[in-house]
């Protein structure tokens, strides 16, 4: 997936690299086009259980369950990831074909996207943790002050805050024609540029809000030693969601790191690293949902009763609408 790869046209190989390329030249492009292959086809699915996934947490969070501060957080969760799995598919056609006909708007979105993703959705962790944090540390207080209206306003400001930190991606995304073929790419005009925007990701987007969150979960992990409680279900999603998004973004992360010493690493591993990095991080979008699914009782419950009662109200309008046309045809027997 083309999220964030900058222009190559100052970069020299050395000559070691230019004669592996030379010599391996055939079996690279056979092997190439497989890979690309593979990473089409994790996209797709990606793209399609993110969609259905995260627009069956939508529904039952926002429609079926009672509106708690903590479905406030995952409802956002799931709107953020639904986001990025709808657009994915401009990014898929991009990466079998080679050439972005949509144009330079839809070019910075799709890239800004993926950011937008991933600074939403490590913000709502960081909530989520200091959320729990706070309600098993000052409980009274907790009682007194949460509400689902003051969960919204922080909501409100934590995407203020992501699409802030996506401007860079917006900014320096652009198109460019190379005859008959156009390509998205990012132009940064200068390294110390790059360099500020990749530490800026990694630093806001991912190293203090990780420390918040083990911050968080250490003291959740020694309270909860010290009470009686033996249950700790409410807790299994954060930490799968915590665990989740480290391992998902982690790859990403650190070829863009090398990325911005481009002189002293092969530029076809960067290349490759961080097409699997941004497979990873998409990949975050529709684990997401599968971890309520399988890890959250309550979801489960509210779920499958929520799909049994379609069904039977749609048997029932089929059975009103069969007894309906039998009584129909059969007046008109008699008539």
């Amino acid at each position: 997936m083309n999220v964030d790869y900058i222009e190559y046209e100052d970069y020299t190989p050395d000559n070691e690299t230019e004669y592996h390329n030379v010599t391996t030249g055939q079996t690279f492009s056979i092997s190439q086009s497989s890979f690309t292959h593979v990473l089409v086809a994790l996209n797709i699915i990606i793209s399609v259980i993110g969609l259905v996934g995260n627009a069956i947490v939508i529904w039952i969070c926002g429609w079926k369950m009672k509106r708690t501060v903590i479905n406030t957080w995952y409802i956002s969760l799931a709107i953020s990831d639904f986001m990025f799995c709808a657009i994915l598919p401009l990014e898929v056609f991009y990466m079998i074909t080679s050439h972005w006909p949509f144009g330079l708007v839809l070019c910075k979105l799709t890239s800004s996207a993926l950011f937008l993703n991933m600074y939403s959705c490590v913000f709502l962790l960081v909530l989520i943790s200091a959320d729990r944090c706070i309600m098993i540390s000052f409980p009274v207080w907790s009682h007194n002050h949460r509400s689902v209206r003051k969960a919204f306003g922080v909501v409100v400001l934590m995407w203020v805050l992501s699409a802030l930190l996506t401007l860079p991606s917006l900014l320096f995304r652009q198109t460019t024609v190379h005859g008959s073929v156009t390509q998205c790419h990012t132009s940064y005009m200068d390294h110390s540029k790059h360099k500020a925007v990749v530490l800026t990701r990694f630093i806001c987007g991912f190293l203090i809000p990780f420390l918040v969150i083990v911050f968080c979960s250490s003291v959740l992990c020694v309270k909860l030693r010290r009470l009686t409680m033996k249950s700790t279900k409410p807790y299994k999603v954060m930490a799968a969601l915590i665990l989740s998004f480290f391992f998902c973004w982690v790859p990403y992360h650190a070829f863009v790191l090398l990325e911005s010493d481009l002189k002293n690493h092969s530029l076809e591993v960067l290349q490759n690293g961080l097409k699997v990095g941004a497979t990873l991080a998409a990949a975050n979008s529709f684990i997401t949902p599968a971890l309520y699914v399988f890890i959250g009782n309550d979801f489960k419950q509210i779920l499958k009763r929520s799909l049994t009662s379609r069904i039977e109200e749609a048997m029932a309008e089929d059975f009103r609408t069969g007894v309906l046309n039998h009584s129909r045809s059969k007046a008109i027997d008699m008539i």
